[in-house]
């Protein structure tokens, strides 16, 4: 049993949509987003990364970017820029990135599930980044940013989406890099409980993309009940912002590696060792691995492919036969010397909405030697990880597209 509620969202007046709408701010960076925001002043990184705001930022006290993300929120409601919902509702958000649709239910989750397991987790998270969006969500008083949530797909909620989508849209736009956005509002007291009941079949919840998101709303939750004097349980931190997509509409790319360094080995020592492990194919053609276990391997301006040699991986441990394991296991730890992923500095990881040209580009720049692509993940490999309460290595998928921040904003209060 899955538990969801509708919720009273802040979302943009209908003619600002197009424009307060934002990237989610853990895919740009400073510069890029501050770039965004002298261009657009309603882009939602004004909150989501409010350090484009703050002159002199990194040199300035932390809580002073939290408290301009409280500042431009507000100033962003005072302008009817963005408003409140009379009533608490559901929302279907789609998103259409060339010939691929999906179609998600904005609720509100329960952090009590999620800290029972209700909501399944497949990734570790990084304490500074979690901290970062825990001080975040508790000074803006909101979740800004909704976690990307999945579930095994089910009929009567496909039936229930296909009738929504059916009544005009409240927003729908293209946004500048081409991706179309289309929400509806669903705000009939039968349908909220018809959503409620269909989702009350559904087993687990599932976490796409979004881990830091959903670890600092359980945190803020559990500094609240430690402050509340009688809490009921049914507060509005008790909930985070989510969307929530069936697996099977779901995209996942690939989530590509590049190296600064041979961990001190020349070109063709490097690739006698890689080939203790990989069957190794020179004149490989410039593209992304089409098979599971298949890698790419870019070195001194010439594409290799790579195949797991067999005994190498345990097939039936859904966490070692991952390529993205193989990969650690077999190539990036052991001979570049590259232990933990999480935090070295010489490896960098690249979403395959980038293309090959990209690991080309940053090779041949001289910043890293060498770079490996990788077959993406799939949402069963993920699905079984999850079930299994294991976690994956980090960055093992690339979800497009991308949720938009700023179309739906949870309130605290």
């Amino acid at each position: 049993m899955s538990l969801i509620k509708p919720f009273k969202a802040i979302r943009p007046a209908v003619p600002y949509a197009p424009m307060v709408a934002a990237l989610p701010y853990d895919v740009l960076n400073a510069e890029e987003a501050r770039a965004i925001g002298q261009i657009n002043p309603l882009s939602f990184l004004h909150v989501e990364k409010s350090e484009i705001d703050i002159p002199g930022y990194p040199q300035v006290e932390e809580a002073e970017v939290f408290d301009m993300a409280r500042r431009n929120l507000l100033k962003l409601l005072s302008d009817h820029i963005l408003v409140r919902e009379a009533k608490p509702c559901f929302y279907v958000y789609s998103q259409k990135m060339g010939e691929h649709t999906q179609y998600g239910i904005v609720a509100a989750a329960g952090v009590g599930e999620y800290e029972a397991g209700k909501i399944k987790k497949h990734e570790h998270t990084r304490a500074d980044k979690e901290r970062e969006r825990t001080l975040h969500i508790d000074r803006v008083n909101a979740h800004t940013g909704p976690v990307f949530l999945t579930y095994k797909k089910h009929d009567a909620i496909d039936r229930l989406v296909d009738r929504f989508i059916a009544a005009p849209p409240d927003y729908a736009f293209t946004a500048e890099d081409g991706i179309s956005h289309t929400a509806w509002t669903i705000a009939g007291d039968d349908d909220i409980r018809s959503i409620s009941a269909a989702f009350a079949d559904i087993d687990a919840l599932y976490i796409a993309d979004g881990h830091h998101r959903a670890a600092a709303a359980a945190a803020v939750a559990k500094m609240r009940r430690e402050r509340a004097q009688a809490p009921r349980g049914d507060e509005p931190y008790e909930f985070f912002l989510a969307v929530i997509f069936p697996h099977n509409q779901l995209r996942v790319m690939d989530y590509n590696r590049v190296i600064r360094d041979l961990n001190g080995l020349d070109e063709q020592a490097f690739r006698d060792k890689v080939g203790q492990t990989f069957d190794i194919y020179p004149g490989f053609t410039k593209r992304s691995p089409t098979a599971i276990h298949e890698f790419g391997l870019y070195l001194g301006g010439a594409w290799y492919r790579l195949v797991a040699k067999d005994g190498v991986y345990d097939p039936t441990d859904p966490v070692k036969s991952l390529d993205v394991s193989i990969l650690q296991d077999c190539l990036l730890g052991p001979i570049l010397g590259i232990q933990d992923p999480r935090t070295d500095k010489r490896i960098d990881f690249i979403g395959g909405i980038r293309g090959m040209d990209e690991l080309e580009r940053l090779v041949d720049s001289g910043r890293f030697q060498v770079a490996l692509s990788l077959y993406p993940t799939s949402l069963a490999q993920l699905i079984a990880v999850a079930d299994a309460g294991k976690v994956m290595p980090p960055k093992s998928t690339w979800f497009e597209p991308k949720l938009r921040s700023g179309l739906f904003v949870n309130p605290l209060d």
